[in-house]
């Protein structure tokens, strides 16, 4: 049966009222506005698809290299109470081809490791403040310590975890530093490039799978007031103390900024 007229009317002007809505509603909150032409999606383009591909790394970043170090413990696993010097000077006993020797790279740390604990001095000690942060999420606080390479200009950047009762070091990395960040499971190293406003930033990331700290992120940005906005995703907030980056072609050590 076909509606009748009075019928008829009715939902002719329901209709017009909905279509009034929709057609004037843009302004309103909520409503669907045009964002414009969308630019044609283009997928990359594979270069030379008969080569094969490379078996081996370009740059070896030390990715996953852990190094238990021996001689030091503390009660329940807690990282507060290992003292950060004796994490060095263990370290320094256990390269002595880095560290000590007529032809040690780093000679000028071990001899100014002298100079730490005592009072006036204690400004020429080459390690410096600890930082202590839960970067591995297991709920227990890990420890990132820095210490200058002398001689040079280098910054020894090292995180220590415990596992199985045994501290652990995840993350070497030895570098010219500008600042040294803490972002999650992330240290982030800022190192200064070799071209005029732009600086290395390297990102090293916590890995279940590896027990370690793997290089997740490597790139050259600009930087200053005349720096352009980034088109690559913001980093993380930094929380804790800066660090700087390697770049490609260079050693991609970190380390914890001077302070």
């Amino acid at each position: 049966m076909s509606p009748s007229r009075p019928a008829r009317a009715a939902v002719g002007a329901f209709a017009a009222v909905a279509a009034a809505l929709l057609l004037g509603g843009c302004g309103d909150s909520g409503g669907l506005v045009s964002a414009g032409a969308t630019p044609t999606a283009s997928g990359p383009t594979r270069l030379w698809p008969g080569e094969p591909p490379a078996s081996s790394p370009a740059y070896d970043y030390g990715e996953a290299e852990t190094e238990v170090v021996r001689g030091i413990k503390a009660p329940g696993e807690d990282i507060h109470k290992v003292d950060p010097l004796a994490v060095v000077r263990a370290e320094i006993a256990a390269h002595p081809d880095v560290y000590s020797g007529s032809e040690a790279l780093y000679g000028g740390t071990a001899a100014r490791m002298a100079d730490c604990g005592k009072g006036r001095a204690r400004a020429a000690c080459p390690v410096l403040k600890a930082y202590y942060r839960d970067l591995t999420g297991d709920g227990r606080d890990d420890m990132v310590l820095g210490f200058r390479l002398l001689p040079g200009n280098q910054t020894a950047v090292r995180m220590y975890t415990f596992q199985a009762d045994r501290l652990v070091q995840v993350l070497a990395n030895d570098d010219a530093v500008l600042a040294v960040e803490l972002a999650g499971r992330t240290v982030i190293i800022r190192s200064p490039a070799g071209i005029v406003g732009y600086e290395y930033r390297t990102q090293w990331t916590w890995d279940e799978d590896q027990l370690a700290m793997l290089l997740t992120r490597d790139e050259i940005l600009r930087v200053g007031a005349a720096a352009k906005p980034s088109r690559s995703p913001a980093a993380p907030p930094s929380v804790s103390p800066s660090v700087s980056p390697s770049p490609v072609a260079r050693s991609a050590s970190s380390s914890v900024g001077p302070g």
